[in-house]
């Protein structure tokens, strides 16, 4: 192979044409480009797949378009392709529907070589665009400060999360370490876009990229995210959390997660995603490990049942059970396996703790620890929240109790579920519970997720005015990720409210993103609510949190959950 057939064909071409497949082929290597031909539409996907190219020439002069093209369209999606469509000169006016069904460039029966090697250049720069890349001369490197460097080439425009050619990157550097892919799909997104039109879209999909980031990292904050190209997502995991069990467990939260309803003014906007998952292979690229995890993805497509896929590495797809750890949470709390860790608060200006969030933690024998994420998404459809909600707040509230006196000055948030809420002797149960345990109402923080206030305020409202004449603060929590808008807040009475760790990151985005957070900073400043900051990570984030008014924050900047005696020995210290 030469250089310039090496620069022209480094993403190949696959070719199906019915009858002139070799002729085609022909003229793609005069041009310069290795090309793969097929003349059977019904292996075509999979050939394709297995070719490793990322661009797709399908010839429609002498067949039919739902047999040729359709199949072929999900498959170059999944792996970021582009997909070219040769049609006769006489039916150029069917182009756009072809364009609508997923074709993302076309040629004329009398293309020239000069029109093909054009075709194929832009067919070329959109497999680039789409890997997060650039053609042409590469372009210089944004610096952020003397030691941070973030290479836009890395990071999706629109979402922040990594590009397609960061994930090959990591992909690659991870190869041989038992990696396991998730490649997320959202379906039917240009119904939505025709719908609410571009702007609303691209909103949408930064809002699904939040929402896949807050589960990734509720199973590890090693996980790699990133989109990929389009609608599709891909999460990269290794070590426990690459687990087969427990990425499919992550799947179902992050299909789920992506079904719940997105708010788009006075609309309630509904999306339904499938997931294919590869397990790696000592041999696999990451090129080859996304391209298998596309291989599930389409079989997920084409099947039924929840939309998930696993690819393993001996190669075999088959679909997951939907039960098991339902079954198993019945039986964690007797067997001990509901554990609590606790994440320190600090003072934005300080070192000192000044708080801590208690947080669940599901000590799984077979699958490891899983998160709070998981483990309350099991719950809630096991219909074992309460009993769960309830343990959780024992066993928090038991383990501060015991914290020695010099830690007399540390506040104690524990999370109340809308499970809870909903309970008409909440109030006088929880109380009876703080007291039994002896630990102070005076040291204690309630949380209440946004979501679970939503739908009566009013009821909100009353509950949180009893709780706070009793002595507790209330705070909400992972404000940012409800259907409301910000002005329902003046409705309730409040002490805390916790800025999502989304929205928190996002500070250190766009100059739109500032704004935002900006905003939601200053109205709660201004309504007298103390700012809690959760899932800082880098100290640019707390900077700017800290120059906009926000009071607290918690995060792996500083710490991660850890165990009470983990605490007494950092708290001590910190007043040593």
């Amino acid at each position: 192979m030469d250089g310039d057939t090496a620069r022209h064909g480094q993403y190949g071409l696959f070719i199906l044409s019915l009858r002139d497949r070799d002729g085609l082929c022909a003229a793609a290597r005069d041009a310069r480009w290795l090309a793969l031909g097929a003349r059977r539409a019904a292996d075509a996907p999979m050939r394709y797949q297995r070719s490793g190219a990322q661009i797709a020439l399908v010839d429609l002069r002498e067949g039919n378009a739902e047999a040729l093209l359709v199949p072929m369209v999900p498959v170059v999606e999944a792996g970021g392709g582009a997909l070219i469509v040769l049609v006769d000169d006489g039916t150029l006016e069917q182009v756009p529907g072809w364009l609508q069904a997923g074709a993302t460039h076309f040629l004329p029966s009398s293309f020239s070589p000069a029109m093909l090697a054009a075709t194929l250049r832009s067919a070329e720069r959109l497999v680039e665009r789409l890997a997060g890349g650039a053609a042409g001369p590469a372009r210089p490197r944004i610096r952020w400060g003397e030691t941070q460097e973030d290479d836009a080439a890395n990071r999706d425009y629109l979402t922040g999360l990594r590009s397609r050619r960061a994930a090959l990157g990591w992909l690659d550097r991870n190869a041989g370490t038992g990696t396991t892919v998730l490649l997320l799909s959202i379906s039917q997104f240009d119904r939505m876009n025709a719908a609410y039109g571009q702007m609303v879209g691209d909103a949408l999909l930064g809002r699904i990229a939040r929402r896949i980031e807050r589960l990734a990292e509720d199973v590890t904050p090693a996980a790699l995210i990133a989109r990929i190209g389009g609608t599709e997502f891909l999460v990269g995991l290794t070590g426990e959390a690459a687990a087969g069990e427990r990425a499919t467990f992550l799947a179902r939260q992050l299909i789920a997660a992506i079904g719940r309803p997105f708010s788009a003014g006075d609309h309630l906007i509904r999306l339904t995603a499938r997931c294919g998952i590869a397990q790696s292979r000592p041999e696999d690229d990451g090129a080859e490990l996304i391209r298998r995890a596309g291989a599930a993805l389409v079989d997920a497509r084409r099947g039924g049942g929840e939309g998930i896929r696993i690819l393993s590495a001996e190669r075999r797809s088959r679909q997951v059970d939907a039960d098991q750890l339902e079954t198993d949470l019945r039986l964690a709390l007797d067997r001990g396996e509901i554990g609590i860790v606790f994440q320190p608060q600090y003072p934005v200006h300080q070192e000192r703790i000044s708080g801590v969030e208690a947080l669940a933690r599901w000590n799984h024998p077979q699958y490891g620890p899983l998160g709070a994420g998981m483990l309350f998404a099991t719950a809630e459809r096991s219909d074992y929240m309460l009993p769960l909600s309830a343990h959780i707040q024992a066993e928090a509230l038991r383990q501060a109790a015991q914290w020695p006196a010099g830690m007399g000055n540390l506040r104690l948030s524990i999370n109340v579920t809308a499970a809870d809420i909903a309970q008409p002797s909440f109030l006088a149960d929880f109380l009876a519970l703080v007291d039994r345990s002896g630990f102070p109402r005076a040291r204690l923080t309630v949380e209440i997720t946004e979501s679970g206030l939503i739908e009566d305020v009013a009821g909100a409202a009353a509950l949180l005015t009893a709780l706070r004449s009793e002595g507790l603060a209330v705070a909400i929590d992972d404000f940012g990720t409800g259907y409301s808008s910000l002005a329902y807040l003046k409705n309730l009475p409040l002490d805390y409210l916790k800025i999502d760790s989304g929205l928190a990151q996002d500070i250190a985005g766009t100059a739109r993103d500032r704004i935002i957070v900006r905003g939601v900073i200053h109205m709660a400043k201004s309504l007298g609510l103390k700012v809690i900051a959760e899932g800082v990570e880098t100290e640019e984030q707390l900077d700017l949190l800290a120059r906009e008014g926000c009071d607290f924050y918690q995060g792996f900047l500083r710490s991660a959950g850890i165990s009470s005696a983990e605490l007494v020995d950092l708290a001590l210290q910190g007043q040593a």
